[in-house]
């Protein structure tokens, strides 16, 4: 599952669940990100941010067509 496949709108009782350690300067390192639905149904959104923003936004700007 993807990020592209999550609902407009999230029910009550969704939980978005982080998980990180100690980084570099006392900073928190992200290492995993999801959300989890009151069924019980998983969406991994940490493959959408472990690319370079930079690249990210590239790629938003070729989805939408303004290349």
């Amino acid at each position: 599952m993807s990020a592209n496949s999550l609902p407009a709108r999230l029910p009550a009782g969704t939980r978005y669940v982080i998980e990180g350690r100690p980084g570099k300067a006392g900073k928190l390192r992200i290492v995993s990100r999801e959300l989890i639905l009151p069924n019980g149904k998983k969406f991994n959104l940490t493959a959408s941010f472990q690319r370079p923003r930079a690249e990210r936004l590239k790629q938003k700007r070729l989805a939408s067509g303004k290349a």
